[in-house]
């Protein structure tokens, strides 16, 4: 199983941070499974092309699908360090990963759509003679893809949130819940970029609504200069 070897693999990622998992969990199992459906659904088509025609309309949609199947993996990947480092498969934990699976396989054909549109379609939104959406829907598209996006990572700040109240329970020393906190307020970034997307849709002319993707662009900047100062706040600390 993929986890399983990543968890071999990825020893190096855990730092400071003791890992409380080593072996994959039932829930972890299952999430795997919807994981997979997910990235199944994002492909263009299943069958083998016939033509060349065919085998370029498919190729034509390669890099819609590499960008969204990066996004899945982050997601994923999230999911992963929470689990090894806190082996939670309580009711809460359970009950909030269902959501995440949910949200995960909602939240892939909106995806999909919005960079097939944006990185194979185009700004005229035409394919072929067809119209594939036009300027009235792009706000609603937005909005489908922020509520997506920043419901996902709800999830995720919630199960870390929950993992920093049972501090005394798994053992967690000073500097674990100080990177516990980390993970969850780096994760607030991911809820309150597209939440202020979804507001510039509201505010902006039916015709600009688009222009609300450019926010996006905010997150590695939020990212990073959060990291800073968490780095510097982790040094005074801790001295490392």
């Amino acid at each position: 199983m993929f986890r399983k070897k990543f968890i071999k693999d990825s020893a190096e990622a855990r730092g400071n941070f003791k890992w409380r998992s080593h072996e994959v969990l039932r829930i972890e199992a299952f999430s795997d499974a919807v994981f997979a459906f997910a990235v199944t659904l994002l492909i263009v088509s299943l069958e083998v092309p016939e033509t060349f025609d065919e085998l370029m309309h498919t190729m034509s949609g390669f890099l819609a699908f590499a960008v969204s199947f990066a996004l899945l993996f982050q997601i994923w990947y999230s999911q992963f360090i929470f689990f090894r480092r806190y082996g939670l498969q309580d009711t809460f934990i359970i009950m909030v990963n269902a959501v995440l699976l949910f949200l995960v396989l909602f939240y892939v054909y909106p995806l999909k759509f919005l960079f097939r549109l944006l990185l194979t379609i185009g700004p005229l939104h035409q394919e072929g003679s067809k119209t594939i959406i036009t300027l009235a829907q792009v706000p609603e598209l937005m909005i489908i893809y922020g509520l997506g996006f920043a419901s996902i990572y709800l999830m995720i700040v919630l199960m870390y949130y929950h993992a920093a109240k049972k501090k005394t329970e798994l053992g967690l020393n000073d500097m674990e819940v100080f990177n516990t906190k980390t993970k969850m307020y780096l994760y607030c970034i991911n809820i309150i970029v597209p939440l202020i997307t979804i507001i510039a849709v509201l505010l902006l002319p039916e015709g600009k609504a688009g222009l609300s993707g450019f926010l996006y662009f905010l997150l590695g900047p939020a990212i990073m200069i959060y990291y800073t100062i968490r780095k510097r706040q982790h040094k005074k600390a801790f001295g490392n």
